[in-house]
Formats: structure tokens, sequence, C-alpha cells
């Protein structure tokens, strides 16, 4: 069976895009395995499902490329944004989308009809130790960890996903494919962790690079510069309530933490196709 698929990718974290708001997909664990091969395949970081919801504009469900299902993307809820406005006919300045880590409001920024970025309300940060999860009570700020033989100052967040942010010098020159397993499969974090490797520019910017659990690094993570932001924030390194601008390998975006945090960026549509599934 062919199914039309979308290309589309937010600072080059990329993945392939199915529109089942009138038919769905079975067995999208195993889809996201094999499209997300960049040498035998398609090529992503994983499969994501735009999907009907009675709560909500659409709903969103999301697979890494090792076939585990996450509970949040903020670079999707971006590409998710400008597809529902563009190709689904939800013309609003701003859409709803239901998630495993609860609905999540888009502000559209379009001009004639393309939408150029998204401002995406993320939510409340998740400082609690226990319900991040790390194996640890209370806020972990700056907390030893030792990974590799080696002592790290750690800082945990979720954004409905767990996150584990590394204040460091240049993360350009990090040993990821080495260093991002063992923090990714390290016992304190009992469901795996994404880790943020960051580099503080000046109060309001940021360099950094991410190991994304399911995944391996990708060229950006939106909740991933959002924890980087609040963790920013939390370790004195930046104001809470002003623009953070986080600069990933695939592009910047722009965090701001008040009471929620935000965050916006471009979402780009590479190209479209037809595979087999």
């Amino acid at each position: 069976m062919k199914r039309r698929f979308t290309k589309m990718h937010g600072c080059m974290n990329d993945y392939i895009y199915f529109d089942c708001l009138r038919q769905p997909i079975e067995h999208p664990e195993e889809l996201a395995v094999r499209l997300s091969d960049r040498h035998a395949s398609i090529g992503g970081d994983g499969v994501v499902l735009i999907c009907p919801s009675e709560t909500a504009d659409a709903r969103m469900r999301m697979f890494n490329a090792d076939g585990s299902e996450g509970k949040m993307c903020g670079n999707a809820t971006r590409c998710i944004g400008k597809y529902l406005y563009e190709r689904a006919g939800m013309r609003k300045d701003v859409l709803t989308l239901e998630t495993l880590s609860g609905i999540k409001t888009l502000r559209i920024h379009a001009s004639e009809g393309v939408v150029e970025s998204v401002t995406v309300d993320m939510g409340a940060p998740e400082l609690q130790g226990r319900r991040i999860p790390v194996c640890a009570d209370g806020t972990v700020i700056r907390r030893p960890l030792s990974v590799g033989g080696r002592e790290y100052e750690a800082t945990c967040v979720s954004m409905g996903n767990p996150h584990c942010v590394i204040f460091t010098g240049d993360p350009g020159e990090l040993d990821l494919p080495v260093l991002g397993p063992q923090f990714e499969n390290h016992p304190f974090f009992p469901e795996r962790v994404n880790t943020e490797f960051v580099q503080v520019l000046d109060g309001h910017t940021l360099q950094m690079r991410v190991w994304e659990r399911g995944s391996g690094e990708t060229l950006a993570c939106g909740t991933g510069a959002c924890a980087s932001a609040v963790a920013a924030v939390l370790c004195g390194y930046c104001p809470k309530g002003e623009t953070i601008t986080v600069r990933l390998r695939g592009g910047d975006l722009r965090i701001c933490w008040n009471e929620t945090v935000t965050m916006e960026g471009p979402a780009v549509i590479a190209f479209d196709g037809e595979t087999e599934i």
C-alpha cells in the first residue's frame, strides 16, 4: 500500500509527516525505523503522524528513529502548524495541537498564505526531579553527575520530555557519538534522557548541541532549546522574562520563559513524496 508523505524540518530537525486526518496508519513504530534510514530510505529523525483530535485542531504522534514514541517535539509542532495552515485549510492565526504532553497553542506568522514562522506556547517547565523524571527529589540544578569517568554539573528540566543540560565550553569540540549515549542511558535517568551541551555566549545567547534519546545527535531540538533557556535562567546566566536566542547546528530558536515557555522559529516543507508502507 502506498501513502503520500511530506518531509518537513524545523532548523534541520527533519521528520517524515503523514496526514492521518482521514486515514490512519498502522504500526508506525516499524515505519519510523525503516523510513528514517538516511542511506536505504527517505531519511529523517523519525516519523510524525498528524491525526484528528476531539479536543484540539489536530493531534500529534511522533516516533523517533529507533521506533520509540516520544511525548513531545517542539520543532514538529511548528511544522504541523505550517501543514495545517497551508495544506489542511485551517487558515487561523491560532491553532491548537494535542500531544502526549498536553494541548499546545500555536501562533501562526504567515504572509500571503505562506507560514514563515510559528510561536508555540510550550507550557510551564517541570522542575521537580521525580516528575522529570530523574532519580532525585526536588530541583536538580548544577547537580554533580559522574558520566564516563568525568564529573559534570547537571541541570534537569522536563518540557514534556526529560532533559539534562550541561553548561560547557565550545560544544563543537565534544565527541558526542561517545558522550551522548553515556548520558542517555545513565541510571540517573529512569526513562533515558535528552542531553544538551550548552555554551553561554552572552546574557541572551546560547550555543547548543543536542543528543536526543532514540534519535542520537540531531541538528536541532525545540524542547531542548527551551530546557536550555530555562536552565540558563536557573543557573543565573540569563534573565527570566526576556528573549534568549539558542543557536543550534540547524538554525536559531527564540525562547522566552515567563510563567510558561514560548518558542518561536521556522518551519520548512522540504518535499512531498510517496512511499510503500
